[in-house]
């Protein structure tokens, strides 16, 4: 968990620190533009509560389901099929791919917009499919392999969405 922790402190503070660079070098009247930082800014705020609404609903989800017994916050020892999670089985990965973008929009960077954002949603990727599927079927085995056939990884069908968005209470 904790490495994790930093791989998202340095992707998120380092996409900034080279994305700065790289738009005072390349981009600089749009990084000075006042207008471009209202509206990015915008879309950034609206992203950013998107990725909180869905974090805090999955994160909600996975505390309610996941857990049998006393085991320590954010794990899991029970496979969640409830909520969100009958839809696809990365919904909180699917918040989680829009942070970055909703930090560069408020940061106001055209580089991190443009590249690094993009470049951080597909490393995202790749890390389920590298890091949290392997880490997952070694937890729940064949379980999570039925589940895996039945279930895609995301799902934007309008049903799918609403489970998304909706509120999910506290335990």
């Amino acid at each position: 968990m904790k490495l994790r922790i930093i791989t998202w402190v340095i992707m998120i503070f380092g996409g900034a620190a080279v994305s700065i660079y790289t738009d005072l070098e390349f981009f600089p009247e749009w990084f000075g533009s006042l207008p471009w930082h209202v509206v990015s800014f915008i879309v950034g705020a609206a992203l950013m509560r998107m990725v909180i609404i869905i974090s805090r609903n999955t994160g909600r989800t996975l505390a309610r389901y996941g857990k049998r017994g006393d085991i320590p916050r954010m794990e899991t020892n029970v496979l969640v099929k409830e909520g969100v999670y009958k839809h696809m089985r990365h919904p909180m990965h699917l918040g989680l791919m829009f942070f970055p973008w909703a930090f560069a929009f408020l940061f106001g960077s055209p580089t991190f917009i443009l590249i690094v954002a993009p470049l951080e949603a597909v490393f995202i990727l790749v890390m389920i499919k590298l890091v949290e599927e392997p880490e997952a079927i070694k937890k729940f085995n064949g379980e999570y392999l039925d589940y895996m056939k039945s279930v895609p990884s995301f799902c934007f069908r309008k049903e799918c969405l609403k489970a998304l968005f909706k509120k999910v209470e506290q335990n």
